[in-house]
């Protein structure tokens, strides 16, 4: 974790996938097939903990999609205990998974009342996802 001077601190983490569940929703004769994706995952460095997210994607015939999604992240951010809510928007383009989140203001819980924040993510699929999120609480 680092301190930015202005009270904001970048926390690092690295995601690990456990359970990934697409269920397509909509599939048209042309156009983007629209997927549910429910995703459990652990989060492991400055963030430790579980997560539980829901997206929604839109994927089109070249492989590539889009999707959006919110996650109840439940552990410890900079050793403080509670949960809070990711909402995230992001891309598949080939094999690389990037995006950005933001923490829902007021989602905070716990220790982890009034946090907010903003972050991101890149990942090759199937492999842990290289997050942060530089965050402060109100």
């Amino acid at each position: 974790m680092s301190d930015s001077g202005d009270g904001t601190v970048r926390a690092n983490a690295v995601i690990s996938v456990n359970k990934y569940e697409p269920v397509a929703y909509d599939e048209p004769a042309e156009g983007p097939t629209l997927t549910r994706i429910h995703v459990e995952e652990s989060f492991s460095g400055d963030i430790e903990g579980e997560g539980v997210v829901e997206f929604l994607q839109a994927s089109r015939a070249d492989g590539s999609a889009g999707f959006v999604g919110i996650e109840r992240v439940s552990g410890t951010l900079g050793g403080r205990k509670g949960t809070f809510l990711l909402q995230d928007a992001g891309t598949l383009e080939g094999s690389v998974v990037t995006g950005d989140w933001f923490v829902v203001p007021g989602s905070g819980t716990g220790q982890l009342a009034g946090l907010r924040g903003t972050g991101g993510f890149r990942a090759n699929l199937g492999e842990g996802a290289q997050v942060h999120l530089d965050y402060w609480f109100e």
